[in-house]
């Protein structure tokens, strides 16, 4: 299974589904993860991401060689985007490819609910009042 890793300022969904999109795949799926405009009834003006990026990375790749374990798919890519970002932006593409569209699906979902939880990448959100610095993904 190829699995490609990425902690970059940009993400390009195009260049992406690109890598991804084979003809010998039957699926391909993505999950697209964008900053919001808002969070606990406040508006948000921006966030910015950090990350400890030798470890980010080791995580994602734990999770890639999981999800092959798990599910029966033939490439993952991972993509986080650090720095300021400000709503609509991208945060996180995760593309899943497999013969079967469930494989792919289940993959997908475990790989960005795996993500949220283990890799240690944080966030400062900015407010109209002030900004905190929080784990990117509770």
């Amino acid at each position: 299974m190829k699995a490609s890793i990425y902690i970059a300022e940009t993400i390009n969904t195009t260049d992406v589904i690109t890598a991804i999109s084979k003809p010998e795949y039957g699926a391909v799926d993505v999950f697209i993860g964008t900053v919001r405009n808002h969070t606990q009834g406040k508006k948000v003006i921006k966030l910015f991401f950090e990350c400890y990026e030798p470890m980010a990375l080791l995580e994602m790749q734990k999770i890639a060689d999981e999800a092959k374990e798990r599910f029966a798919i033939q490439e993952i890519i991972i993509h986080h985007a650090t720095g300021e970002k400000y709503p609509g932006e991208l945060a996180v593409v995760i593309a899943v490819a497999a013969h079967r569209r469930k494989a792919a699906f289940e993959a997908c979902e475990f790989a960005i609910d795996t993500l949220k939880q283990t890799v240690p990448i944080w966030k400062k959100e900015f407010f109209e009042d002030g900004s905190v610095w929080v784990a990117a993904h509770p």
